[in-house]
């Protein structure tokens, strides 16, 4: 089946706030139950094995309302894996503000001295929410970061969105800011998942997701485009797994192991 991109409803916040709310809340259900969360908690574990630490820094790259960083973060902790969390999206609606009267003005600048996320350029606009949840809106293509400021960049149903240029352009500057990894969760195009996404309009709540759903299959990349296109980010390594539900996860490596060779996949 060929790619075909299609512009996406949510992308461009194209709803009342009921309808988007529903959509955030569809996906939200899909990443629960379709494998997103599992997808992401297994490469965070896989990390957490080949570099023998307990304890990472994350940002969640087009995080939308936050939601499955956090069930991945709670699923880890029992384990022992801690996730510090900071949840960037490009729009104020889908991290739930509401606008930047309900975020706070940051001008750390990458000042260590300063409160809020590590290396935040001046003039990006960041808050806290109740329960510590750091929230920052900002472009992902962009990062308002400083270099190597979280250990693990993460993203989850946000690749599909670019073209392939797109894609090495965001790895690149991921990797930028990360220390360890970026982890890529994603959809994989085939027939047959393009077909569940249009019947799944039985169950979705928003006409958005209606929408959305089979044009972000239709737009997603195959494990082997996705390979040739992220070891052509300077990466020390790439490796890609499948999962539950036509998804994929590629941890992007930054550096290799000590003795030269790249971390393992396990």
């Amino acid at each position: 089946m060929k790619r075909i991109p299609t512009r996406e409803l949510l992308d461009d916040d194209a709803g009342t706030p009921s309808e988007v709310a529903d959509s955030l809340a569809d996906l939200r259900f899909l990443n629960r139950y379709f494998g997103g969360v599992a997808t992401t908690t297994h490469m965070i574990q896989c990390v957490a094995r080949a570099t023998g630490r307990r304890d990472f820094s994350m940002l969640e790259a087009a995080a939308g309302s936050g939601e499955l960083p956090q069930t991945v973060r709670a699923r880890l902790q029992p384990a022992g894996i801690n996730l510090r969390l900071i949840m960037l999206d490009r729009l104020f609606s889908h991290l739930g503000a509401q606008g930047p009267s309900g975020l706070a003005a940051t001008t750390c600048a990458g000042s260590s001295g300063a409160q809020g996320p590590p290396g935040l350029a001046a003039r990006t606009w960041a808050g806290s929410s109740e329960d510590g949840k750091n929230k920052v809106v900002g472009d992902a293509l962009a990062l308002p970061f400083r270099d190597a400021s979280f250990d693990l960049i993460s993203c989850c149903l946000f690749v599909h969105h670019l073209a392939p240029e797109l894609v090495s352009a965001f790895v690149k500057e991921a990797l930028r800011c990360s220390r360890v990894a970026v982890l890529i969760n994603d959809l994989i195009r085939h027939p047959v998942h393009w077909a569940m996404a249009h019947t799944g309009r039985l169950i979705y709540r928003s006409r958005i997701t209606v929408n959305d759903a089979p044009a972000s299959v239709r737009q997603s990349y195959t494990t082997e485009e996705m390979r040739a296109m992220l070891e052509q980010s300077g990466a020390a390594a790439v490796d890609i797994s499948t999962h539950y539900f036509y998804r994929m996860g590629a941890i992007v490596w930054k550096m290799p192991a000590a003795n030269g060779r790249a971390r393992p996949y396990v």
